[in-house]
């Protein structure tokens, strides 16, 4: 009897340890959308004293193109991937700008730096024809976005105009490529 009673308790807490793990290689879509929300609200509405030194950066939308094609979710996945360690990349800079919530900065640096290592593994699964080309597509958009930043000193103004382009990102992410993304309790 005490040998069932372990057998059972240790198939239970193998399930439960099962269970409770992360999963594996993939976006959580909660967790950008906190990023996004975090994002928003750490500054407010675009300031109207940096109206003036607003600049337009294309967004490359067909970095995150969808098709009918089964790879679908792993290009759209990977270019997510992509602009989170871009994004990742850009806030190591040490000039962040002062009159932002700072715990809602340091929050937000924190969940797209665990987003990335949680998904580092869906590097091994690329085979997706297009991913040069997404690729390079975000490399040139962020390639300007750090260029807007160098260009106007990493002033506070600057820093506004990287974040409205990256909020147009998340949103556009969270609006276009939600099926490349995990959702707890989806429906």
């Amino acid at each position: 009897m005490t040998l069932q009673t372990v057998t059972w308790m240790s198939a239970f807490l193998c399930l439960a340890q099962v269970c409770s793990m992360p999963m594996s290689c993939q976006l959580q879509g909660q967790l950008v959308r906190i990023t996004h929300n975090l994002l928003r609200d750490m500054g407010g509405n675009f300031p109207l004293e940096c109206l003036q030194e607003n600049v337009f950066v294309p967004f490359p939308a067909t970095a995150f193109a969808t098709s009918d094609a089964p790879q679908l979710s792993s290009s759209g996945a990977m270019a997510i991937y992509e602009t989170l360690k871009n994004i990742d990349t850009l806030f190591g800079a040490d000039d962040l700008p002062t009159k932002w919530d700072q715990q809602k900065l340091e929050n937000f640096q924190n969940i797209v730096y665990r987003q990335i290592e949680e998904s580092k593994c869906m590097m091994g699964s690329v085979d997706t024809s297009d991913y040069l080309i997404r690729t390079e597509g975000l490399k040139t958009y962020f390639g300007n976005i750090a260029a807007v930043l160098k260009e106007k000193n990493f002033s506070y103004c600057a820093w506004e105009v990287v974040r409205k382009e990256l909020l147009y990102s998340l949103q556009f992410i969270l609006e276009h490529n939600s099926d490349s993304l995990l959702w707890a309790n989806r429906t």
